[in-house]
């Protein structure tokens, strides 16, 4: 069938191909960073903050006898904080956008700070097979995290990642990268009977003042001998998720964000909200999906608990059953089999 293909623009950089894509004017980007109303009310207790969103020991983390893998060739989504999660299906452990840094920035000394800590170190991670990054934005794809994942697993850990972003790995260190196109696949080798597939997503990239959408955006399709998973990375809402579905689903579990999304004249184009969220779930087929984007880092105006509530109330007016589309307490683990 046709999909909607990946595509640069007179300057050969990276576009959305839809209709839904808008992006903020500068000043309208300025009054939102300078003077706009932010809403956040992030708790500065850490008392508070552990009883509202508490971090969790994740159960690979917890010492002594820890829980086995997921029966057989099962499934089970871990939640690590904003857009990291630890996926392990038939066989596989892949991580999406890690982040384990203090900051979202490239230093560590300013830029968005976490207000819930990473629940564990990567050297309290399990043994890795693959990474899959979304973008190349720094609450997505942070210098310190890699380079301690590359430390920790070199060789033996695989990334997967959109067009543009090869050259930046390597310069990391990383020797396994495989750089996709949208719709192009790829595996890990040694396990041939699941393929990663480089998706389409609505977003844009930049690292510096100069490198504006020099590398693609995406969100990645993991497709297992007997799951799926779909990661939809940092996206707004545009049709070619209902593409992805038609080709790759049912998915068993997508990871959407829920989060970061208003104002909505800003956020509109590149981040969805919660209603969004539960329609990406469903154009993507999906029979469970897990909230991500969210409680982590204070990147936009809504309330830091509001998007879970919102969630909620978006899965009862579609009349969907609330555990189809669930979220996750820093460090909690949930299997669906």
């Amino acid at each position: 069938e046709e999909v909607t293909k990946s595509c640069r623009d007179r300057h050969g950089r990276w576009t959305n191909p839809w209709p839904t894509w808008r992006f903020p004017s500068n000043a309208r980007l300025l009054k939102f960073l300078l003077w706009d109303t932010d809403n956040s009310n992030v708790p500065t207790s850490k008392e508070v903050l552990d009883e509202e969103l508490p971090v969790l020991v994740p159960y690979f983390a917890r010492g002594g006898a820890v829980d086995s893998a997921p029966t057989g060739r099962g499934l089970r989504v871990t939640w690590l904080g904003h857009a990291t999660t630890l996926v392990e299906l038939d066989g596989l452990s892949v991580l999406t956008d890690p982040v384990f840094s203090l900051r979202a920035s490239p230093v560590q000394f300013m830029g968005p700070k976490r207000y819930r800590g990473p629940p564990c170190t990567v050297e309290q991670l399990p043994p890795i097979d693959a990474v899959v990054i979304s973008h190349n934005h720094y609450d997505h794809l942070d210098q310190g995290t890699v380079n301690d994942l590359n430390a920790r697993f070199g060789a033996d850990l695989y990334w997967f990642v959109p067009l543009g972003l090869a050259d930046w790995l390597g310069k990391a260190g990383c020797q396994n990268v495989m750089e996709l196109d949208w719709w192009e696949e790829s595996c890990v080798p040694g396990h041939p009977d699941t393929t990663f597939v480089c998706t389409p997503a609505q977003h844009w990239s930049k690292r510096t003042p100069l490198d504006n959408n020099q590398a693609l955006w995406g969100s990645w399709s993991i497709l297992g001998p007997q799951h799926r998973f779909f990661f939809a990375g940092d996206t707004g809402y545009c049709s070619s998720f209902a593409e992805i579905g038609l080709r790759y689903g049912p998915f068993d579990l997508a990871a959407i964000p829920i989060g970061a999304y208003l104002p909505r004249d800003v956020m509109l184009g590149q981040h969805v909200d919660p209603e969004e969220a539960v329609q990406i779930h469903e154009d993507v087929r999906a029979k469970h999906s897990v909230g991500v984007h969210w409680g982590t880092f204070a990147l936009a105006h809504e309330p830091y608990l509001e998007p879970p509530v919102r969630l909620r109330q978006a899965l009862e007016r579609k009349g969907l059953q609330p555990g189809c589309f669930f979220t996750l307490q820093h460090g909690e683990s949930r299997t669906l089999q």
